[in-house]
């Protein structure tokens, strides 16, 4: 039983400080991002709860422009 537990130690301690080096390191670049750039970081949050753009939609029989390479309808 303490050889599975000094192997699973063994194993996980070296894992958690890599793994924590590594989101150190992506915390530190992201603020220094924050600090490069203020107001980018405010526009990306913006941006997260902005609503999507309406999809195009194409104009009726009835609308007022008619391209010029049609023939003109009485």
């Amino acid at each position: 039983m303490t050889a599975v537990v000094e192997f699973l130690f063994i194993l996980i301690v070296p894992l958690v400080i890599v793994g924590g080096a590594l989101v150190t390191l992506f915390a530190v670049g992201a603020l220094f991002e924050v600090l490069e750039n203020p107001a980018g970081v405010s526009g990306r949050i913006e941006a997260l709860f902005r609503r999507p753009p309406r999809e195009p939609k194409a104009p009726g029989p009835g609308h007022y422009y008619r391209p010029y390479w049609r023939e003109k309808t009485p």
